[in-house]
């Protein structure tokens, strides 16, 4: 394997994945993070983090299984290990619930979470708006911490940190062998890819600490999730609104909704509201690109890594060991680096 300067460009939760991916794998690559904003900052601080996601409708099911079934390893060691309390990583059990019967009442990764099964009809009388459901324990990552912790494991893996605003892959064509576009709902303006789009949640943080298992309606839209401070409860999910900032009614709606199905949430202390911007896509984009360079024969290698709306958590080790393989092509296809005047 050559040598080469790798740019990983984002610094979300698919970012930071990929980029000590790379730094592990690849110790005689330079890999640098390049990104304009960091935790806490970024889209993925704010995310519920609970690790279960739908079905893309057009990527190959054997590999969205296998994205899967490589985070939840990852993070499941993690959950296991002396570093879970700083990575903010746990166990989590709970239900997903349903007002009608869905078409596939087994997930894709319904093994390998773990105790799937069916909702008992005596359980289910506690929902008499819904008529069908699914108990598992899956697993909870919550980014404020995660972030900070995969930073640290990209540093002591050698990898480098830049905080800059780039406005165009090209820009960084003059300086890094190959780039690894990461960069989430920014591909819309540094690729001119125009099937990303916003997708707005807002959620709030409440302090419940007698509730310790997650319900999670089947429309999405209303969920609570226990984590290790506080319950993430939602939510929204507005396409193409690009607010930022918490609407007071919605807050009212979500908390109406989740005391629904846990009347004792009313009694919980709202800590916060929180809004972001997931990067909306059909499906994830994990593939590699050749750009050429504005003023210059040169040519530069891509890998994209982005796109996977409210799936990355779920899937962000699993797409960045797709980018690790993805890179490593492209270092084993081309020479030597071009030399830079």
């Amino acid at each position: 394997m050559k040598r080469a300067k790798v740019v990983v460009v984002g610094a979300g939760v698919i970012g930071f994945s990929t980029a000590v991916c790379i730094a592990e794998s690849l110790p005689l690559c330079a890999v640098t993070l390049v990104a304009d904003q960091f935790s806490p900052d970024t889209t993925s601080d704010g995310a519920a983090g609970i690790m279960f996601v739908s079905k893309y409708p057009d990527i190959d099911l054997e590999r969205q299984k296998r994205w899967f079934k490589d985070s939840f390893d990852h993070l499941l060691a993690i959950a296991q290990s002396d570093q879970a309390p700083e990575a903010g990583v746990m166990l989590s059990s709970g239900c997903q619930i349903f007002r009608e019967v869905p078409a596939q009442t087994v997930p894709f990764w319904a093994d390998l979470v773990h105790g799937f099964r069916f909702l008992t009809e005596s359980e289910l009388k506690r929902f008499p708006e819904h008529c069908f459901g699914q108990a598992f324990t899956t697993i909870k990552c919550e980014c404020s911490a995660y972030l900070p912790w995969l930073e640290k494991r990209f540093r002591r893996a050698g990898g480098k940190v830049q905080q800059s605003h780039v406005n165009h892959l090209q820009e960084l064509a003059g300086t890094y062998d190959l780039i690894v576009n990461c960069s989430g709902l920014g591909a819309r303006s540094l690729v001119g890819d125009q099937e990303v789009h916003p997708v707005r949640g807002q959620v709030l943080k409440v302090q419940a600490p007698w509730i310790n298992h997650f319900i999670r309606d089947g429309d999405g839209l209303t969920y609570f999730y226990p984590g290790v401070h506080s319950l993430t409860v939602g939510g929204t999910r507005q396409e193409g609104d690009r607010r930022l900032e918490a609407d007071p009614a919605e807050s009212e709606d979500i908390l109406r909704r989740c005391c629904l199905l846990e009347p004792s949430l009313a009694k919980g202390k709202v800590l916060g509201e929180w809004v972001g911007l997931r990067p909306g896509r059909r499906n994830p984009r994990v593939e590699r690109e050749v750009l050429g360079t504005q003023g210059s024969v040169r040519r530069v290698h891509v890998v994209h890594n982005y796109g996977h709306g409210g799936g990355g958590v779920t899937l962000a080790w699993g797409t960045a060991l797709d980018a690790l393989g993805l890179v490593k092509q492209i270092l084993n296809d081309t020479g030597p680096p071009q030399a830079r005047l």
